[in-house]
């Protein structure tokens, strides 16, 4: 189309005159949408959010006056770089999300394009029904985005691709006119002279197209418009990325779900013997036929013996019948091993390995390298994601394809949808350097070739997009390819939907996102050790696959992103963050780096709960990054009241301690209440935490007193008096005293103050961090010869010791002694004390697992401490809102408790009467006293009462071995 207006002035006033959505052409607005999955980057003009067909109608006219292109967007999970364009990016997620109906009867649900697929499946489950295609993105992608992409998913061996599950389709062209597509309806209800370009072509048509491919999404489907198929003109829609028109609603149809499913887990030595077998196993009928290597896999996986496992799932009107025809599949199996799984949480945790592959695959979560044994290379990226060939020349196509790597020095590993004959592969391209680039654009011409030959499709799920649509003709040919372009002419003569794509594409190493950022690291505070000390390397660990966007944490098991899920908003998501950064080091659109407040302002909701090191599946530390960033942002300049009330606290707390009882009293006088609050930065809604009035490292110095405590290797653990214990919550550490000593265990505290810095590091005051943790470092410096754990009663003092410590003082080699010597309460008493059993206490628990703790430190140990206490129930993920310093910050109070709603209110709502309620956490223990008034325990004052309780239980006597350091 013509070139654009500059003038988004102009044009944005004119949109929000038209429109009733939001229309947002700030900067940060553009910066959230320059990039999708994929490896490519576009700036747009701006975004709209239409709240109807009506509002993308007066869009659509609007653009079409200023000359400017559209870009219909879902989640924004695309991985060859559709959803990134110039124009105006149109946002279905906000508003135009609804199911508008579902009718079991006739086994079909009406949607709204902005529909996430998981809503779907939840709304139509009551039903017995389901939507068939569900990629590993099912938490957050859209419908609309699966009919842009034609996608697929998993279960497409026994329902097919989202084109195969569309009965009718609602659209907009770019010039205003409106069209019903509908399976078997009119052949002429498309754009002017669509049936005569049919049938000019008939030949062509009918010859053009490969056959036995299930997963053939590249290009227009323009055979579905042949008479002898129905003149289907919603699946010729299906997979035309938003270069066709607008898709403002879908009758998509749903079949019967499966009563019952079991999963059948078959080993094989590697890739290519998986996939010669995968074929096989059709006949069937299975529900899924999936594949993945062991360098997928992360350690202790406990899959059956193989280099390489196929999931087979099957479905039953029974648990027995499911069981029995996945049973029946495993004998058939040519294997090396094999099981069976039919228990739903055992199939769930299998599923997430295989949803978390794609990013798995592009870097390992804990550290910097895509699989073992890499040295050079980092990260591996899309850029021939998703080929697919006839299922049954799977194997010999990957033995080609393992060659071709080779030859071009690059390594990745395929999985993904075997039965369907689709791999999804992630390749370490070098995108970075022109020499790379130039590999790139070889190997991806040389590959399109192999595919060819095996008689495949250069996209099987994924569409074609800016990475393969270049490459189209060496699969169709160009007779085929002009015959596209004529398509696209009749629905859209203006080219103002989605250009680039598809047809007259730009070239496959344009718009690479890695061009903008600098060229060399930028001075950081972080060491970044997994990034190579490359800030920018970091940020560039995300890569769009958007599980930070998943709507329901307590479905994944996981903590992230707790402010997207309040909010609903992509700048407050992991994703988001990250892509602002990115855009801030690029300095196109976000131009004043670190001094930034579109950056600012993105992270001011981020909790640091630190739920992406562990959920996102390429580790992106949000936390950190957003300490690195308020560290920068802020230097030479005044910060936030909060910033030296609550990112000093350690220091308050410490002077205020000899005051403590004129302090608290002081707090309860509502005016000055009030007034220290305003001066120190804290939300009016808040009460103030009330200073314990005698500390705990003041109550275990007159505890312990002049006893001799024995030091013996293993059974010895140095009690870390963290701030929070220290000040705020004695009786838990008074409990674990009694607790460890019950045990046998010796108790050895520092010799001097320590603080582990957690309240300066989320605060992002770094200088101030180091300075204390080098003085913690030289405290406990003697205590590290010992070599004998640190018990930390502090889930959040210990991840900070575990993360940040090393992490900001890499130079220094007593970190990492330090860092590794970190236990908590649960897992100092597994090592220390194997063998002691824990008074019974039997009663259901709720409450929180720490979000630091889920993390960083894992929880294991606390389960199963907590059932050999008779402490039965699950307690609560997702995170409690209050988040050290950031619930207790003005402005964040609305935020804070609706993340607590999540999952621990409610969770603590539910609980009978008699459960205990267990938060190893001061916020967590916090939050619920000031929301729900209700108090909540750490793990080791429930054992330490019980042991009260036991009568036989008293203090270890232990014989004396001689003289102790204490």
């Amino acid at each position: 189309m013509a070139e654009h207006t500059r003038d988004t002035g102009e044009l944005a006033r004119a949109l929000r005159a038209a429109v009733g959505g939001e229309v947002d052409f700030s900067p940060a607005a553009r910066a959230l949408t320059t990039m999708d999955a994929s490896n490519y980057r576009r700036v747009p003009a701006g975004v709209v959010a239409p709240r109807d067909a009506d509002d993308v109608a007066a869009v659509l006219e609007v653009c079409r006056h200023h000359g400017v292109p559209v870009v219909p967007r879902g989640a924004g999970t695309s991985i060859a770089g559709q959803a990134t364009g110039t124009g105006v990016v149109l946002d279905f997620t906000r508003h135009m999300n609804k199911i508008l109906d579902v009718t079991p009867e006739e086994r079909t649900a009406r949607v709204q394009p902005g529909v996430v697929q998981a809503r779907l499946q939840d709304a139509a489950r009551p039903h017995g029904l389901l939507f068939g295609p569900d990629p590993s993105t099912h938490s957050r992608c859209t419908l609309g985005g699966m009919i842009g992409n034609n996608a697929c998913g998993s279960h497409s061996v026994a329902w097919g691709t989202t084109a195969d599950n569309v009965h009718a389709l609602s659209v907009l062209t770019y010039a205003g006119t409106r069209h019903r597509l509908a399976r078997g309806g009119p052949p002429d209800s498309g754009p002017p002279g669509l049936t005569d370009l049919v049938d000019r072509n008939l030949a062509l048509l009918r010859t053009g197209y490969p056959e036995g491919l299930p997963r053939r999404i590249s290009g227009y489907a323009l055979d579905a418009l042949l008479p002898e198929k129905g003149a289907d003109l919603a699946r010729a829609f299906c997979g035309s990325e938003g270069t066709l028109a607008v898709l403002t609603e879908a009758t998509v149809r749903l079949v019967a779900a499966p009563a019952a499913r079991a999963l059948a887990v078959i080993g094989h030595p590697d890739e290519s013997a998986a996939a010669e077998a995968a074929a096989g196993l059709l006949p069937y009928a299975p529900l899924t036929v999936e594949g993945m290597a062991e360098d997928l896999v992360p350690a202790g996986h406990g899959l059956p013996r193989g280099g390489a496992w196929l999931f087979v799932e099957t479905g039953g009107d029974s648990p027995a019948q499911a069981r029995d025809r996945a049973e029946r599949i495993l004998r058939a199996a040519d294997a090396l091993d094999g099981t069976v799984v039919d228990d739903p949480a055992a199939v769930r945790a299998l599923w997430r390995l295989r949803e978390d592959a794609s990013g798995t695959a592009t870097r390992r979560a804990d550290g910097g390298e895509a699989w073992p044994g890499w040295e050079d290379c980092g990260e591996a990226w899309p850029g021939w994601e998703d080929c697919a060939v006839p299922p049954a020349r799977l194997g010999a196509y990957l033995r080609d394809f393992r060659a071709l790597l080779a030859q071009h020095g690059l390594r990745g590993t395929p999985y993904g949808h075997f039965g369907d004959g689709c791999v999804h592969v992630r390749i370490d391209f070098d995108l970075l350097s022109k020499d790379g680039v130039r590999r790139f654009r070889a190997f991806s011409e040389q590959v399109a070739a192999l595919v060819v030959a095996h008689g495949g499709s250069l996209s099987g799920e994924h569409g074609d997009g800016q990475a393969r649509a270049e490459l189209l003709p060496k699969m169709y040919g160009d007779e085929l390819v002009g015959l596209f372009g004529r398509f696209k002419d009749l629905w859209d003569p203006a080219g103002g939907m989605n250009p680039g794509m598809l047809v007259r594409p730009d070239p496959l190493d344009a718009n690479l996102r890695f061009a903008v950022l600098p060229a060399r690291p930028v001075d950081v505070a972080f060491g970044y050790p997994h990034d190579g000390g490359d800030f920018a390397g970091a940020v560039r660990r995300c890569v769009g696959v958007a599980k930070c966007r998943t709507e329901d944490a307590a479905a994944g098991g996981g903590v992230m992103c707790p402010s997207y899920r309040v909010t609903g908003e992509e700048q407050h998501s992991t994703r988001g963050r990250a892509r602002l950064l990115h855009e801030m080091l690029a300095g196109e659109i976000v131009t004043d780096a670190w001094r930034s407040t579109e950056v600012r302002d993105a992270l001011d909701l981020c909790l640091s709960c630190k739920g992406c090191r562990s959920d996102c599946p390429v580790g992106v530390d949000m936390a950190t990054y957003k300490a690195e960033f308020l560290h920068h942002h802020y230097a030479g300049r005044r910060r936030p009241a909060a910033h030296y009330a609550m990112g000093r606290l350690p220091r308050w707390l410490r002077a205020a301690a000899p005051l403590a009882p004129l302090v608290n009293a002081a707090a309860r006088v509502r005016p000055l209440a009030a007034l220290a609050k305003r001066l120190a930065g804290v939300a009016s809604e808040r009460d103030l935490p009330r200073l314990a009035p005698e500390t705990f490292r003041r109550w275990l110095r007159d505890h312990m007193g002049d006893r001799a405590e024995v030091l013996e290797r293993g059974r010895t653990a140095v009690l870390w008096p963290d701030t929070f214990t220290d000040h705020l919550s004695p009786s838990a550490g008074r409990a674990a005293v009694r607790v460890m000593e019950a045990a046998g265990i010796g108790i050895v505290l520092p010799p001097g103050r320590v603080c582990c810095g957690l309240t300066y590091v989320s605060t992002g005051q770094l200088d101030l961090a180091r300075k204390v943790m080098r003085h913690t470092l030289d405290v406990v410096e003697p205590l590290l010869d010992l070599d004998v754990p640190v018990v930390v009663l502090e889930p959040s003092c210990a991840a900070t010791l575990r993360t940040d410590l090393p992490e900001l003082l890499g130079d220094d080699p007593r970190t990492a002694r330090l860092a590794g010597s970190v236990r908590t309460f649960a897992q100092a008493l597994e090592e220390c004390a194997p063998d002691w059993e824990p008074p019974v206490i039997g009663r259901p628990v709720a409450g929180q697992t720490h979000c630091h703790q889920h993390a960083v430190l894992g929880d294991a140990a606390e389960r199963r401490l907590r059932e050999r206490a008779g402490l039965h129930g699950a307690l609560s993920g997702g995170c409690c809102g209050l988040a050290g310093n950031f619930g207790f910050e003005k402005g964040h109070y609305e935020v804070s408790v609706a993340c607590a709603e999540e999952q621990l209110l409610p969770a603590v709502r539910a609980a009978a009467s008699g459960t205990e309620l267990l938060a190893d956490g001061f916020s967590c223990r916090t939050q619920l006293e000031q929301l729900a008034g209700r108090r909540a325990r750490h793990l080791a004052e429930v054992l330490a009462e019980g042991l009260d309780e036991r009568p036989d239980q008293g203090r270890d006597e232990r014989p004396d071995r001689g003289p102790v350091t204490r």
